[in-house]
């Protein structure tokens, strides 16, 4: 016999603890489901285990999506300021980093025990370790989800799919919810490695895998978008947040371009140098402006050197282009093993937007990473998991 609840939530990370804990306020029966050991573990390691729980910014226009009117009503109803009211009413000290990015001044566990505590105040059960091993729906199931788990079976009318994408593997990341979801007859957009390291090959890796550890910032332009930040060279190719941002809009192929000098006009400033101090070779001047290392490598492979007072107009116009414009030539990617988020995922041109419900199957919810709403680095990844967590906790 099938223990009842009125919703079952699979998945304990962000979203479905914030789902589960607004579903127990409204004074729903909730179980929450983690095949994990704990709950929560993407949220402690995030931010260098500080956890960037949201950022004040967040908007529409900072989440990738087929349809990316969908993920405008849950926003709306829950905002940062929402979620930063939560984290005031426990007393929990943060900080903002930069554009927006809010981190706990301590340490990530203190939202992990935010949100536990909030869910038990709202009397709903945890499981953890509870590795499920089928679903069943139907009339014979009158009506219910019936959910198969480690600990026995649990029947509900909602059945909440919280369960994360692809990335990061080692936390216990899995196809789980996209595997009910193709099962229940939903849609799924073709998923890939967000917010991820590039690799390069060749002679692109051979000149600057020694330059590992140099970083230096750039802005990053790629398919229409630019994001200006730091890059960090990597023995196997390039990261830091400027790479990362870009990384969720570039593919195989794609022109990608760096501008190591921004906020600057590249030409102005080697025209002022060369007024400035004619005699100094080109790696020197740019050595001042660029790490030295890395501008001499420039020097020896893209660019060339020489005493300043010796190049002509032409050629500090190509200096100046390539300075401005510096083509990355990326092989790949370091996959979901280091990625932060999995881009594509459920189609939400089957859920509803205002309530995460399923148009195909009443009662089924979808919530968080597992749909096609890929937010930026910066903590909007988890101002997604609360407002889309909220929604579904609001209807189930």
């Amino acid at each position: 016999m099938a223990e009842r609840f009125d919703a079952l939530i699979v998945g304990a990370g962000a979203a479905g603890l914030m789902c589960a804990l607004t579903a127990g306020r409204r004074g729903r029966r909730v179980l929450l489901i983690e095949h994990a050991n704990k709950v929560g573990k993407k949220i402690l390691m995030s931010g260098g285990g500080r956890c960037n729980f949201t950022n004040t910014g967040a908007a529409p226009a900072n989440y990738l999506s087929a349809n990316p009117h969908f993920c405008k009503s849950a926003l709306a109803r829950y905002s940062p300021w929402d979620f930063i009211a939560l984290v005031d009413k426990h007393r929990i000290a943060y900080h903002e980093k930069e554009l927006g990015q809010l981190f706990c001044d301590i340490s990530s566990k203190l939202i992990v025990k935010m949100l536990v505590d909030e869910c038990l105040a709202a009397g709903v059960r945890i499981e953890t370790d509870c590795s499920i091993e089928r679903i069943a729906h139907g009339d014979s199931d009158g009506g219910d989800f019936r959910v198969h788990t480690a600990r026995g079976a649990f029947a509900a009318p909602s059945l909440v799919i919280a369960s994360g994408g692809l990335s990061i593997p080692s936390m216990g990341a899995s196809g789980f919810g996209y595997e009910v979801a193709r099962r229940f007859g939903h849609e799924l957009l073709p998923t890939r490695a967000g917010l991820v390291p590039l690799t390069l090959s060749g002679k692109h890796q051979e000149r600057l895998a020694d330059l590992s550890g140099v970083s230096l910032p750039v802005t990053a332009s790629c398919n229409g978008r630019e994001f200006s930040n730091q890059m960090l060279i990597t023995h196997r190719g390039v990261s830091g947040p400027s790479i990362l941002q870009i990384s969720s809009y570039w593919q195989p192929g794609d022109d990608l371009r760096l501008d190591l000098l921004p906020g600057r006009d590249a030409l102005d400033w080697l025209q002022r140098q060369q007024r400035e101090r004619p005699a100094a070779e080109l790696k020197t001047a740019l050595g001042e402006a660029l790490p030295k290392r890395f501008a001499q490598r420039l020097c020896e492979h893209w660019l060339s050197n020489k005493p300043l007072k010796q190049y002509n107009l032409p050629e500090l116009k190509q200096a100046a282009a390539t300075l401005s414009a510096w083509p990355l030539v990326a092989s790949g990617t370091e996959g979901y093993r280091t990625a932060e988020v999995t881009l594509g995922g459920v189609d939400t041109d089957g859920v509803s937007s205002s309530t995460m419900q399923s148009k195909r199957v009443p009662g089924l919810y979808f919530i968080g990473e597992v749909l096609d709403v890929t937010g930026w680095l910066g903590g909007y990844n988890f101002q997604w998991a609360w407002a889309s967590g909220n929604a579904a906790g609001l209807a189930v």
